[in-house]
């Protein structure tokens, strides 16, 4: 399949002869901890949409292999594939579900263009969607005294730098290995390059946080907006009305983030932005987010396990057996994880028992 679609071109889409169906399998390609596939993937879930997805690691450089880089040329997840169509970028993506699967039994997250809430969902959804939380994520890792109660493991700082050397390295042989790709892998690591000097700047970094601030105030004063126009009928509103739409989908996998890089103090905390922090914890209750996104933010059960099992697959003895080692290192995590979650519960009863003895 992935020698059919060499044609595809950077972040876009392919639309080879004839209309897509409905009924075509949809298949995603993405990663759990990319902020791009997390949007995408609750936009599926939201409009409880049928999906066949396949993680592609990041930490194991898999969207830099030979058959995913034919998918799509800047080597970047999501991706997702519709029959013929093949597209590229995350915003792509979530507009081709919302035009593609118009029938009665899909919920819809885009209000129709004549209503009065278009303009209200497209002008928050693209203020959010302007973030950049890529930068953010790296500048938290890079520079950790950004953060507060940051969720990433203290490990990652000296991870991060090293692996930007050994990627580019990677990148010049797989361009010399794959002269059809040539162009697409020196392309790619002039990005990265880029990028990451962007990211590792303090003051770039401290200029783009003074940048969130103020998006984020809009938000504050939006939502304070929707509680002073909403009859007190039990029925909370979303950021644009009492629907949940595609702005709430930006939003919410927003302040996801933030949570996890640490900035979630500094945006919300100690009632900074209330009307934000109580949005916050209705979405991590709601449905979708928790199937789809509960657990994202914990790197164990979403990204340390899954890549373990992924090297294990790819690196087992077969006198061995490849079930048996991925189920001895599963079960090594999980004991591991159940020991430390107990050993947690047993400090903050320990903790409680010595504030009701005082």
């Amino acid at each position: 399949m992935a020698e059919e679609k060499q044609d595809q071109t950077e972040g876009g889409m392919v639309l080879p002869e004839g209309d897509s169906k409905t009924d075509a399998k949809l298949i995603l390609y993405h990663w759990t901890q990319s902020f791009s596939s997390q949007k995408v993937r609750l936009a599926i879930a939201e409009k409880e949409l049928k999906c066949e997805e396949h993680d592609v690691s990041l930490p194991l450089s898999e969207h830099n292999e030979p058959w995913f880089m034919r998918l799509n040329a800047a080597g970047e997840v999501p991706v997702l594939i519709h029959g013929e169509n093949i597209i590229c970028d995350a915003t792509q993506i979530i507009d081709y579900l919302e035009e593609t699967f118009v029938n009665e039994k899909t919920p819809r997250l885009m209000p129709e263009e004549r209503s009065m809430y278009y303009p209200r969902v497209q002008h928050y959804r693209e203020l959010l969607d302007s973030l950049p939380m890529d930068a953010y994520t790296h500048g938290c890792i890079l520079h950790p005294e950004l953060a507060v109660d940051s969720m990433i493991p203290a490990y990652a700082t000296t991870r991060i730098r090293s692996q930007i050397g050994n990627t580019e390295s990677e990148l010049k042989k797989l361009a010399e290995e794959n002269p059809d790709l040539q162009d697409a892998y020196i392309a790619k690591q002039k990005r990265l390059k880029t990028k990451l000097m962007d990211h590792d700047n303090i003051k770039y970094l401290k200029k783009i946080l003074d940048e969130l601030e103020k998006v984020l105030d809009q938000v504050e004063t939006e939502l304070q907006r929707r509680n002073e126009e909403t009859p007190e009928n039990g029925h909370q509103p979303w950021l644009c009305g009492e629907f949940f739409s595609l702005a709430d989908v930006s939003l919410a996998v927003t302040l996801h983030r933030l949570k996890f890089i640490g900035l979630a103090r500094r945006s919300w905390g100690n009632g900074k932005r209330p009307n934000l922090e109580i949005y916050y914890e209705r979405v991590l209750k709601r449905k979708t987010f928790h199937k789809v996104l509960g657990h994202v933010n914990n790197i164990l059960i979403s990204a340390v396990l899954p890549t373990a099992f992924r090297v294990a697959k790819k690196r087992a003895p077969r006198i061995f057996g490849t079930s048996l080692l991925v189920g001895v290192i599963a079960g090594i995590g999980y004991f591991a994880f159940v020991c430390l979650q107990k050993r947690f519960a047993n400090m903050l009863l320990s903790i409680r028992a010595r504030h009701s003895h005082l």
